[in-house]
């Protein structure tokens, strides 16, 4: 039997009864089957076709004819582990490391974004000595147990678990929500010496620094862009401490941000990292990643005298999917559209920012762009419930996008690089229907806000985290049940 061939109440109770039920579905409520996926757009059994802004694992379009040929035909040649030699390994290494800085040239191929960023952590052990980490508010680096204690997206969720000894939380360099934010004077300079703080108290304790790591933009924390001039500071602080500095580039990396190919590059060129991590991107879905770090790392972690070997980690099939991924990156100048549309696609959300109190905030780089929903833009009180209510609605007009943050209020846009000026067009004409009727159904109006405040202000000023109007109640937790979203009409 072929994927497609049971109907959907069927593939529902076969999920129920055999998928573990932590495995979390989108649209829970009336949940989506899709059975192919081309470019930007993804179909459902009944052929109906979905505009995909929040896919950022199919990067050049989904099941991009080169990439389907470049892994078919290897498949039908070889495939076998690194232990034997062959071209494609060693030749795609080699294109990988000419998008890095020279530093950073010894390649480990892995199979996911998690066991990537697991290996980052054990190269930054062995490499220091030393054992603790630092990582930010709302991060998520991946589902394995040693990320687990590193992800307080993730483990924050859990009732009752203690926080690792050697783990320690700075602030998120978030601008708009932040601690600093962008009417600080130097907020870079801010959150690096929160970081500086707490490396002199884990010294205090008797700690050792190992690494701080980050994702070079924040997703899962909220499409967070940090200011300028931070990973260099934080750098700084962590080396003078022994410890080293590791980049996530598992949801932003391969030109994704337009102006440059890595997302950390935007800090500037004299930021490098001394380990990168990639994932999701590099495979267009295959499951394949890759860390990147210095030969001095390296051979550390050579120096344990133990050796690292990956079954399907750089198979000659995995590789050649890498190769024809970059490939058409060039071909395609898919870095540059990405630049292009990505700010058609922000200018077009800051024209509706202007007209719909409830947009607090728009922020990103090239096509990776975040939309805060706010109820009150003085108070900043997350539009949780409004904000999967624009999910639903987008859902219904046939366009898929997500929300997260910490308080699930930021529209994400993702979406594959060959998304296109008129798929922003029709989104944001979606997007500004569906406001309005929010705001109709609220009582927000625009020019109240423009005067410093509202009814909701004061609603916000007597009681932060209360009921709301119209029968909203804010929530930090995720999609509420439909029963509880507005009826606007």
């Amino acid at each position: 039997m072929s994927a497609g061939e049971l109907d959907k109440k069927n593939t529902i109770d076969l999920r129920k009864k055999h998928i573990g039920p932590s495995c979390k579905i989108f649209f829970s409520h009336d949940p989506l089957k899709i059975v192919r996926a081309k470019g930007q757009y993804m179909f459902n059994e009944k052929g109906q076709r979905y505009l995909d802004c929040i896919n950022n694992v199919a990067h050049v379009g989904h099941c991009h004819p080169d990439v389907v040929k470049a892994g078919s035909q290897q498949m039908e040649v070889l495939n076998t582990n690194t232990r034997f030699l062959h071209d494609n390994l060693v030749l795609y290494a080699k294109r990988l490391q000419a998008t890095l800085p020279d530093k950073l040239s010894v390649c480990y191929f892995v199979n996911s974004g998690s066991e990537a960023n697991d290996l980052a952590l054990r190269l930054a052990w062995q490499y220091t000595g030393h054992k603790d980490i630092i990582t930010l508010e709302n991060a998520y680096h991946g589902h394995v147990s040693s990320l687990i204690d590193i992800s307080p997206y993730k483990f924050q969720q859990l009732s009752g678990a203690e926080q690792s000894q050697f783990v320690h939380v700075a602030p998120s360099p978030d601008v708009y929500r932040g601690k600093y934010r962008s009417d600080h004077v130097d907020p870079a300079t801010a959150y690096a010496d929160e970081v500086r703080d707490i490396i002199d108290q884990t010294h205090k304790k008797g700690g050792k620094i190992a690494a701080f790591i980050a994702e070079s933009l924040q997703s899962c924390g909220g499409q967070v862009i940090p200011p300028k001039g931070y990973f260099q500071q934080v750098a700084d602080h962590v080396r003078k401490a022994g410890g080293v500095f590791i980049a996530d580039e598992v949801q932003v990396g391969f030109g994704r941000v337009g102006s440059h190919f890595w997302a950390f590059q935007l800090q500037g060129e004299d930021f490098v990292p001394d380990i990168v991590t990639m994932g999701k991107p590099i495979g267009n879905g295959h499951p394949m990643s890759c860390v990147v770090t210095t030969r001095e790392v390296a051979e550390a972690f050579m120096s344990s005298g133990m050796e690292y070997f990956n079954t399907f980690g750089g198979n000659p099939v995995s590789c050649a999917i890498g190769l024809a991924v970059l490939d058409v990156i060039e071909k395609e100048n898919l870095q540059d559209k990405a630049l292009q549309v990505g700010q058609y696609l922000c200018d077009l959300l800051e024209k509706l920012k202007d007209k719909h109190p409830l947009i607090g905030d728009i922020r990103g780089r090239g096509l990776f762009i975040g939309v805060e929903l706010v109820r009150d833009r003085v108070m900043l009180t997350p539009a949780t419930a409004e904000a999967q209510e624009v999910i639903y609605k987008l859902k219904e007009q046939f366009v898929l996008l997500s929300a997260d943050g910490p308080h699930r209020n930021v529209l994400k846009f993702k979406p594959p690089l060959c998304f296109s000026t008129e798929d922003a067009d029709l989104v944001v004409e979606k997007m500004d229907v569906i406001l309005t009727e929010l705001e109709n159904a609220l009582g927000l109006k625009m020019n109240n806000i423009m005067n410093g405040g509202s009814e909701e202000h004061q609603q916000a000023s007597a009681d932060e985290n209360g009921p709301n109007r119209r029968g909203f109640t804010k929530t930090n937790q995720g999609t509420p049940h439909p029963s509880k979203r507005l009826k606007t009409h």
